[in-house]
Parts: structure tokens; C-alpha cells; sequence
């Protein structure tokens, strides 16, 4: 008997993910456009769809470093809005009865990727490039965002101030820095706060060694 070290991501799995882009992918783009794949959670959604169907521990390993934390504070917020005690109140449009109840479910992938990419990650192994692959790609996000994309305030249902590069609101952009100043910060700022401390959880706790399932063989 030989014994063969394989990980894998369940069909099933993959099949639901997939089912679950192919409708969220169409829906948004009719109502939100397709600048509205910008934003880092969308980004992170779609490469992890190409994550599971790859086992890729570096697709996996990217988008967790760059979601995890924030997505974690969207958790939170749902969870103590729902309570109503919200925190941030990033998440009262989830409980806003004029937007429809299809809309916010589909939007509910921001509660549960947060978990789907720790166990990804768990499952495939974690991969110490993503940092750096992430934060490269978080700069050309924010870099198209700041420069291409238009600022608040909202103009109909076309996504303004992505990935919040004019400031954290989206009725009108920050004025208590130059624009350029809170750019910069971005830029320096999230891979510092954000991204390597993630990396660095990641690489203590799922470290590099993907989960192993054993199968027996015959010689």
C-alpha cells in the first residue's frame, strides 16, 4: 500500500460558487455597470471563483489577504445592525425594505466570503506571495479608481468614490486633506494596517502546508 497526499476543493462546492457568480456577475452589471467590479470585495469574489476551480493557493491566499479584516468589520456591523446596535453602518442598506430583497441577498457575499477564504486557504495552504501580489494589485485598483473613476456624490445606480479613494463617504469627498494626501495614504496605509498584518496571521496560523487528504493505493 502506497499512501497519496492529495487536496481538494469539493465539486459541489465549486458548482455552487459558480452558480452563484453566474448570477450575481449578470445581475450587477445590468444594474450597477461594470465599474462596479472594481471594488476590492468584487475583485475578491470573482478571483476566488477562479481560486476553486484552479485549487490555487495563491488565488486562494491574494484576495484573503486583502478582504479578511475588512470583510470581518462588514460581519460585525451586520451582526450588531441586525441587533441594533450598528457600528459602523456600513451595513444598514442590508435592512433598507426599499431596496430589493434579491439586491441584498446577493450582497450577502460579503458575510460569508470572509469564511469561504479562511477555509480555502486552510484547505489549499497559504501562500507568502499573496501579500505582495495583493498589494500590487490593490495599488492598480486604487490608482484606476482615483484617477479614471468619478467622485461623489452618487449620480443614479454608477458605483462613485470605489474602493473609497475620495474619502468614506459617498454623498461627497473628504476636504480635511488634499485629495492627493488621502491618496497617498491609501496607498501606504492599507498594505501596512491591513494587508500584512493579514499575511502575517496567515502565515502563523494556515501557514504554507496545504490541508492533506490521504488515499490509499495499491502498489
Amino acid at each position: 500500500m502506497d499512501t497519496v497526499a492529495k487536496a481538494g476543493i469539493p465539486l459541489w462546492f465549486k458548482l455552487a460558487y459558480s452558480a452563484f457568480c453566474a448570477v450575481l456577475v449578470p445581475t450587477y452589471l445590468m444594474a450597477y455597470g461594470p465599474t462596479n467590479f472594481l471594488y476590492f470585495c468584487d475583485v475578491a469574489l470573482l478571483t476566488t471563483l477562479a481560486a476553486v476551480w484552479l485549487e490555487s493557493p495563491l488565488l486562494a491566499s491574494a484576495p484573503a489577504v486583502g478582504i479578511l479584516l475588512p470583510q470581518a468589520l462588514w460581519v460585525v456591523d451586520f451582526l450588531g445592525t441586525a441587533a441594533g446596535v450598528p457600528l459602523t453602518g456600513m451595513t444598514s442598506y442590508m435592512f433598507d425594505a426599499k431596496l430589493p430583497l434579491f439586491t441584498r441577498g446577493l450582497s450577502f457575499f460579503h458575510f460569508w466570503l470572509p469564511f469561504v477564504l479562511a477555509w480555502l486557504v486552510w484547505r489549499l495552504g497559504y501562500d507568502r506571495r499573496a501579500f505582495a501580489v495583493w498589494t500590487v494589485g490593490a495599488w492598480a485598483l486604487l490608482s484606476v479608481c482615483y484617477f479614471l473613476m468619478p467622485p461623489p456624490p452618487a449620480a443614479g445606480n454608477l458605483p462613485v468614490n470605489i474602493n473609497y479613494v475620495f474619502g468614506l463617504s459617498d454623498a461627497a469627498a473628504q476636504s480635511f486633506m488634499p485629495g492627493t494626501a488621502w491618496f497617498a495614504l491609501l496607498l501606504i496605509g492599507l498594505p501596512l494596517v491591513i494587508f500584512y498584518p493579514t499575511h502575517r496571521l496567515l502565515l502563523r496560523y494556515a501557514g504554507r502546508t496545504p490541508m492533506l487528504a490521504t488515499v490509499s493505493t495499491r502498489a
